[in-house]
């Protein structure tokens, strides 16, 4: 993953004009039936789908802060999904939005769609509405999944920017039964297969994700669901890291202080011993009263210079020439900033 997802923890939430898109091609039933969201994010697109139903809603979500978020949605654990037990055949209806990404492996490396679908699939009831966002270039690594456990498929290109962007579709899906899988032959499930690894190369031909629902899907009815973390407590381990021995001897290292440095010079600084200590940082802090109240902080830049000739064959000649300088930053009480050069 690119270093912007990992820092998002694989997190590119599914715009909710989508997740209203979908709902389009959905019926609910008028008994309760429990819902789950494996990758569950704040729980807006979640809510979208299922709002103003009589879903039990489930999900999961790594990140703290957004799992705080998704519990005004239904029941959410917190923690990694690949290690949140459901038992088979629980849900109705899920909705996966998986991180983009690879996991590596002993012998070799899988990418997280088929690995998180591989998981949670076995969720859904006979009859489950399976909702998969995922990029077109990885509907490949699901197609064996797909072709041989679920029916009634269609891929739709999603047409927010944002999912634009990652070229991402959803794929909508039926959970087939234990009679249907038996009854599927081999050179169905390959012609299937090879259909949706084609949705890749594709993707500007599939049929945009519309407002008016066709096809429909029914969602079924069933039961609760009890869904069992057995990961590590993160929560848990978050408020008792601090407390650690070994992480009290590491923590100058990844949250050193800053120097601080008092007292006056034997002698007068020169120019270049004031711009030292500027761009070192020492010289940062707030300084003056009333309206001129303002902190400052200084930094050295590197800034290219760029100069033209023209030789005596017309040709243009052009020279840059690195150099570092000082730059200022003020901020006022008043709001006010200025940058110095």
């Amino acid at each position: 993953m690119r270093i912007q997802g990992k820092l998002r923890l694989g997190y590119f939430p599914l715009p909710l004009d989508e997740a209203r898109r979908i709902r389009a091609h959905l019926r609910f039933p008028a008994s309760p039936f429990s819902a789950i969201d494996p990758c569950m994010g704040d729980g807006a697109a979640f809510m979208t789908i299922t709002g103003d139903t009589r879903a039990l809603r489930y999900g999961v979500e790594l990140d703290a802060h957004r799992a705080e978020q998704a519990a005004a949605v239904g029941e959410v654990i917190h923690g990694d999904c690949l290690q949140v037990h459901c038992p088979v055949e629980s849900c109705g209806l899920a909705l996966l939005n998986p991180p983009y990404d690879w996991i590596g492996g002993e012998a070799r490396s899988e990418r997280t769609e088929q690995v998180f679908l591989a998981h949670t699939y076995r969720w859904l009831k006979a009859g489950g509405i399976l909702i998969l966002v995922v990029p077109a270039a990885h509907v490949r690594e699901c197609a064996e999944i797909l072709a041989a456990h679920f029916k009634a498929i269609h891929l739709f290109r999603l047409t927010d920017p944002e999912s634009v962007r990652y070229r991402q579709v959803v794929v909508l899906a039926v959970r087939r039964n234990r009679r249907e899988r038996d009854q599927l032959g081999d050179d169905d499930i390959v012609a299937r297969r090879s259909q949706l690894g084609n949705a890749g190369g594709a993707y500007e031909r599939l049929e945009p994700l519309g407002d008016i629902g066709t096809p429909m899907y029914d969602v079924p009815e069933s039961g609760p669901a009890k869904l069992e973390y057995r990961g590590l407590p993160l929560d848990v381990i978050e408020d008792l890291l601090p407390r650690s021995a070994a992480y009290r001897q590491v923590a100058r290292f990844l949250f050193p202080q800053p120097a601080a440095i008092k007292g006056r010079p034997l002698t007068p600084l020169h120019a270049g011993h004031v711009a030292i200590c500027a761009v070192s940082g020492i010289l940062n802090g707030a300084f003056g009263s009333g309206e001129g109240r303002h902190v400052s902080a200084w930094q050295a830049v590197k800034v290219t210079d760029r100069s033209e000739e023209t030789g005596e064959d017309g040709t243009i000649i052009v020279r840059e020439r690195e150099r570092f300088t000082h730059e200022l930053t003020l901020v006022y009480a008043s709001g006010e900033t200025a940058i110095l050069r």
